[in-house]
């Protein structure tokens, strides 16, 4: 049975669509909690989208001038090879048959060398267009990985059991300075932003085949889902110090 045709618009990830939802984000986040960092963090993070935009164009993008100058070079590999073994015939003439099974023994060995080093040599070139890909987005990865981290610093100190007034405090405890609903938004805002860093790096994912850009990817998709699990995890657990259902792990819109 064949596949069913995609649906035009849903086949794969939209960047511009995913600046929209980062827009939209930080323009919440920024009405609800102005003085908190959080909103610039939802800035930082609009930013990060439009900069992917560009990069998953450059990475896509194919390098014709260094494709052509490869190929030169490759053909003038081979023009070499090719002659010196002419040439290396031509010199040898008549003694070809006077010649030995251990000469033909150094002869063959030599040619494998010369067959080997130009195998690397040829694969050397004909990645380095995609080495160079593969650098740019690993680049871009590496920066959401440590903006993930950054955001999970944000909600690292909001323990929604201190609203209960379960943990003992110290001189050094954080300030409780949010009501469990600002804290549930709070929170839930930070799972927002994690989530839109998981979909920008699969936006990666769909520029290249590059196996090291895909594993990064799924690393930081695992990443991402970690930590927001962990926030949604403190939202439960607020939810039952504040006497309400547990909550259904999906954002809300406002």
């Amino acid at each position: 049975m064949p596949d069913p045709p995609a649906v035009e618009g849903f086949s794969k990830l939209d960047l511009g669509k995913i600046a929209e939802t980062a827009e939209h984000l930080e323009a919440r986040v920024r009405a609800r909690f102005p003085e908190r960092g959080l909103d610039r963090v939802a800035v930082q993070l609009v930013r990060l989208v439009v900069g992917a935009a560009a990069d998953v164009k450059e990475i896509a993008r194919p390098r014709w001038w260094l494709r052509i100058a490869i190929g030169v070079l490759v053909l003038v590999i081979l023009a070499l090879f090719v002659i010196g073994a002419v040439i290396a015939f031509q010199d040898a003439g008549s003694d070809i048959a006077d010649l030995r099974s251990f000469d033909w023994l150094a002869i063959t060995e030599s040619a494998v060398n010369d067959l080997v080093f130009g195998g690397i040599t040829l694969f050397f070139l004909l990645s380095i267009e995609r080495r160079h890909k593969r650098t740019l987005a690993l680049a871009a990865l590496h920066r959401l990985r440590s903006f993930a981290h950054v955001i999970d610093m944000h909600q690292l100190t909001k323990d929604p059991e201190r609203m209960a007034g379960r943990a003992s405090e110290t001189s050094e405890s954080p300030a409780v300075d949010l009501t469990p609903d600002q804290l549930g938004r709070y929170l839930d805002y930070c799972s927002e932003l994690l989530s839109i860093i998981g979909k920008v790096a699969a936006v990666y994912a769909e520029a290249t085949n590059d196996n090291q850009v895909l594993a990064t990817v799924n690393e930081i998709e695992t990443l991402t889902v970690g930590l927001s699990r962990k926030i949604w995890q403190k939202i439960t657990i607020l939810h039952v110090t504040s006497g309400g259902p547990p909550p259904t792990p999906v954002t809300s819109a406002a």
